[in-house]
């Protein structure tokens, strides 16, 4: 498969704070890789240099073969982004704000009214469609990112922790979304801290750990990559407790139920 994502020799500190150190990893088209790491390791600030909304202090970044850091307007007409904490205008309505995200995007009239539509059907907020997104739970605010994310139809997805205050009949519709767009050909790339959905979702998952990718591939590659799994057991939990070096939390348990 070509090429959809490539990283090579990325580097970014933030003064004495090194984000990322010397990352290389390509992803291919139409390809769902996981992305993994503890709070801090840098998975922000890829998917940001990714975006174009970060510059790296070295390396070379191309999505769909654009180098974000020089036309990031061109990466974003591409790339449907879902961040960690939406920041949405609050002054708009739903509707409101998914038709100014379309305009954005060039939709036509009609393709842009059918597809929120859709959206709103599909996540159950036809209803609050009209009110102000102000009011709008966690929840809700999420489907509107979401749906803000797909309305152009994008060919790459870039989502941070998108599952973030969704109900279960929601996260399994994105779930299924994400992974039926993929087998259309869309990559998407997405972090989560829910183990079990990196696990059986992605093709490959990357492991981030103090800016630097401490891990990569597959299920059955990360398992052969694990030394030191605990109690046996296979699961991408115990295995990435393995490869970032905090597989013993027994001490922390009973330290904080003492």
């Amino acid at each position: 498969m070509p090429t959809s994502v490539s990283v090579e020799r990325i580097a970014k500190n933030y003064g004495n704070v090194v984000a990322l150190n010397d990352v290389n990893t390509r992803i291919e088209k139409g390809e769902v890789r996981g992305l993994l790491g503890a709070n801090g390791s840098g998975k922000s600030t890829l998917m940001k240099i990714l975006l174009g909304l970060v510059r790296p202090d070295d390396g070379l970044v191309t999505v769909e073969e654009i180098d974000p850091s020089i036309d990031s307007i061109a990466v974003r007409q591409i790339v449907g982004y879902v961040p960690e904490t939406p920041r949405l205008y609050d002054f708009l309505s739903g509707i409101e704000y998914l038709d100014f995200v379309a305009d954005l995007h060039g939709l036509a009239a009609e393709a842009k009214k059918q597809r929120i539509d859709e959206y709103l059907a599909a996540f159950d907020l036809r209803e609050q469609g009209n009110d102000l997104l102000s009011g709008y739970s966690l929840g809700m605010r999420q489907k509107i990112a979401i749906s803000a994310a797909l309305i152009h139809k994008p060919k790459v997805l870039i989502l941070d922790e998108p599952l973030n205050g969704l109900d279960p009949r929601t996260a399994k519709i994105v779930k299924d979304t994400i992974i039926k767009l993929a087998s259309n050909g869309v990559t998407v790339l997405f972090s989560t801290h829910v183990l079990e959905i990196a696990e059986a979702m992605c093709q490959k998952i990357t492991i981030l750990d103090k800016g630097r990718i401490l891990a990569e591939g597959s299920m059955s590659e990360l398992r052969a990559q694990a030394t030191n799994q605990q109690s046996g057991s296979n699961s991408l939990e115990n295995i990435f407790l393995s490869l970032t070096g905090s597989s013993d939390v027994r001490a922390i348990v009973e330290e904080i139920t003492r």
